[in-house]
């Protein structure tokens, strides 16, 4: 069903604010320029009008956090399948970007800027070129699409294919206009679609989910083991992959750049911080980490935790990084390739599971 918005006053007799229009929707593209954070807070921007060398330019060019690129395409005069159909042309040229490309597109983009250290700075972690372009995502900018092209979105997405619409609406109040949001799809599903499609040889999904344990200033891994939970926080992008955890599901964690360091069975679904019990007490008043603790009552930026009843824990010292192993900068995922069944392959071994 096509997405409409509306916007009401709020008061005891509220009056419904008129919807109104962009000038053009090259207004719309110079406001995500200059606020990049209109379309997602966790996407650094990395370029725009690219050229794609086969007759089209790509309308913008954004970066997350993994290092997967987003494909961003503002519908502008186009019928909403032609604007669908050229978004998917311009992915097969995205899918082949190698890391100078990227750094060239950033240069184009910012004179100035470096993207390593742009990187660094936006997400507080290194950009790691063996990753960078592993995977893509396609977010088409539209104040409408008809009820056909939502169909053959939502169709790819049930395909793993990641693809997401963002509807745009413009209301005039007075002198002043707003402009408001509203995604087609879960954003955090779309984001596990881009990881399914990660390059590289796939096969059928182990039914093991992956996790990361960002161990660091804001969350301590021997506390995640004393305590039994995991944890992640400071944005949607980080959180929002935790919904796919389940009660009695199984998840092998990995701190980046150490490796592997335990596999527990999921007992509860994602809980925000304040609401988080540990023992029967409030958990940021027994961990003395971080864990956002500033972000407690901000639902987005707030830290969450997933009770686990840890099958193996074991301390940093001893985590397993064997070559090849998966790898992954998503909280959670589902990894479709042959490495990640390899991988688990050779915890199982390696922790003394048999099952």
């Amino acid at each position: 069903m096509p997405i409409h918005h509306s916007l009401w006053t709020v008061s005891s007799e509220p009056s419904e604010v008129p919807a109104s229009s962009m000038a053009s929707e090259q207004e719309l593209e110079t406001m995500i320029a200059a606020a990049p954070q209109i379309l997602s807070r966790e996407w650094m921007l990395i370029g725009r009008q690219e050229n794609t060398g086969f007759g089209g330019r790509v309308d913008l060019l954004a970066l997350a956090p993994d290092g997967s690129l987003v494909l961003i395409e503002l519908k502008r005069h186009r019928t909403p399948r032609e604007v669908v159909a050229q978004a998917i042309d311009y992915a097969s040229w995205v899918e082949q970007l190698e890391p100078d490309d990227i750094a060239a597109i950033y240069r184009r983009f910012r004179p100035t800027g470096n993207i390593a250290a742009d990187f660094k700075d936006r997400f507080g972690q290194p950009l790691d070129e063996d990753t960078l372009n592993d995977s893509h995502q396609i977010v088409i900018v539209a104040a409408d699409l008809d009820a056909s092209t939502e169909r053959i979105v939502h169709y790819l997405g049930q395909r793993d294919i990641a693809i997401n619409v963002l509807f745009f609406q413009v209301f005039k109040h007075g002198e002043q206009r707003f402009l408001s949001r509203a995604w087609l799809l879960d954003p955090g599903q779309v984001q596990v679609s881009a990881t399914s499609t990660s390059k590289g040889e796939k096969e059928p999904w182990n039914g093991e989910y992956y996790g990361s344990f960002g161990h660091g200033d804001q969350r301590d891994w021997e506390e995640a083991r004393r305590y039994g939970f995991f944890a992640a926080g400071g944005g949607a992008w980080y959180t929002n992959t935790m919904n796919l955890l389940d009660i009695d599901d199984r998840i092998w964690v990995r701190v980046p750049k150490l490796g592997y360091v335990g596999v527990g069975r999921v007992t509860g679904k994602p809980a925000r911080a304040r609401d988080f019990e540990i023992e029967g007490q409030s958990a940021l008043s027994v961990l003395t980490s971080d864990y956002h603790r500033e972000f407690a009552d901000d639902a987005e930026k707030s830290e969450y935790f997933v009770p686990i009843e840890w099958i193996r824990s074991v301390p940093l010292s001893e985590a397993v990084n064997d070559v090849g192993m998966f790898g992954n900068q998503n909280t959670v995922c589902a990894p479709k390739t042959l490495s990640w069944r390899t991988t688990v392959e050779t915890l199982k071994s390696r922790f003394g599971i048999e099952k």
